[in-house]
């Protein structure tokens, strides 16, 4: 049975998801409607104008370490607001911009912002309100994530016609600064208290030696960054890859569609599981349908019914290990130490999928689709690979301590 969350759960969820659907549908995703509108009004190729993009994840990436260290000094509700106040203010540099200096530095201030307010200190205030239960609300809150791109792309582009592109950004900085700031520090519930008597919050669940918990960190990291390389490098050459393929233009346009959905439904499934869930099994069973999607379509390019089942396989598959990203340090590591951990990871992520949309399209575009996807499908073995480590390691510490 499909229990109800309860009033506190439901508050956590409902505030990060409004405020993280804005954070991302105001940053990440608003070039996606506004960057090839800013580009002649700034004299800037359009190049130029989504490399905000990479330096964004560049800068998010380099500041995700000291982002670990703020939330376990601060807690998640302080970091989250300071985000949002970071974000509010590249925005609106970015609607004064004028040039390429001003809009570049807004890009960077947007970075900082984006290690302080997006994904690792969001799923931090989770588990500070939720400790070990925290998994399917966070589940839950990625459900709501994954429609940033439906929420905010039909109202930018309203606003843009509305009001133009500078007032549309003003916009986005006031909902950072009036909206989120004022919901992170007065709408969050308290964080759990920790009983000092039990050390409560701070008891992982494996016990891992020292040397074990640094192999563990390293398999974590290496799975987890080589999965969201391929996702990430992926998403915006899916349709061409699609076309190379095999499929008509139409066709491969309703398979890209098909898997944003299918994504979310398997984000449905894993909220469905709750305590049962398992994120290590998790991550094993997305990186092998990935594996299975890639060698399924490189054995049968061409074919319709090839095609829907890779779209199948990867869209549940990319879907599954985006959650599992998310737990797999919760699945560790004690609840009082996720941010941390979460922070540390988010530094090889954040650079991958910086560096993945621009090597997947020059593949695509130079060697084509076949050499792609042997790519993608050797990668996501690998990532199994070091899922199936994970787990082997976990496994004997459990025998360990039993």
């Amino acid at each position: 049975m499909l229990l109800p969350v309860s009033l506190r759960t439901a508050q956590t969820i409902a505030v990060l998801a409004v405020t993280q659907l804005t954070g991302w549908g105001t940053t990440f995703e608003v070039l996606g409607v506004m960057g090839r509108v800013v580009a002649p009004d700034l004299g800037l190729a359009n190049e130029v104008i989504f490399a905000g993009l990479t330096i964004m994840m560049v800068v998010s990436a380099l500041a995700g370490p000291a982002t670990g260290r703020l939330l376990a000094r601060h807690g998640a509700a302080r970091v989250l607001a300071a985000g949002a106040a970071t974000f509010a203010l590249g925005l609106a540099l970015l609607s004064i911009a004028n040039g390429l200096l001003v809009y570049l530095a807004a890009w960077v201030i947007i970075g900082i912002g984006g290690a302080l307010g997006l994904s690792a200190p969001a799923y931090t205030a989770v588990v500070e309100r939720e400790g070990q239960d925290a998994k399917r609300a966070i589940a839950i809150l990625m459900l709501f994530t994954g429609l940033s791109i439906t929420v905010f792309w039909p109202l930018l582009s309203i606003l843009n016609e509305l009001v133009g592109w500078r007032l549309t950004f003003a916009i986005c900085a006031a909902l950072q600064l009036f909206v989120c700031v004022p919901l992170y520090l007065f709408a969050l519930p308290r964080p759990i208290e920790t009983k000092t008597d039990t050390g409560s919050g701070h008891v992982p669940p494996v016990a891992l030696t020292a040397s074990e918990r640094n192999t563990a960190f390293l398999l974590v990291a290496a799975a987890t960054t080589i999965s969201s390389f391929v996702t990430f490098g992926l998403s915006p050459s899916l349709l061409e890859l699609l076309r190379q393929s095999g499929a008509g233009p139409e066709f491969a346009l309703q398979l890209a569609a098909a898997r944003g959905v299918i994504g979310i439904s398997a984000r449905f499934v894993d909220m469905l599981l709750g305590r049962r869930g398992n994120p290590l099994i998790t991550a094993a069973a997305g990186a092998g349908l990935m594996v299975a999607s890639f060698t399924l379509l490189i054995a049968g390019a061409g074919s319709a019914s090839m095609l829907v089942t890779f779209i199948l396989l990867y869209g549940f598959g990319s879907g599954v290990l985006a959650v599992a990203r998310a737990l797999l340090p919760l699945a560790l590591f004690s609840p009082s130490e996720y941010g941390l951990q979460a922070a540390r990871l988010s530094l090889p992520q954040n650079l991958a999928n910086a560096l993945a949309p621009v090597v997947f399209t020059a593949i695509l575009d130079r060697l084509g689709a076949d050499i792609l996807l042997i790519l993608c499908a050797l990668l996501a073995a690998l990532s199994l690979f070091f899922v199936l480590r994970l787990m082997a390691l976990v496994r004997s510490a459990n025998r360990r301590t039993s």
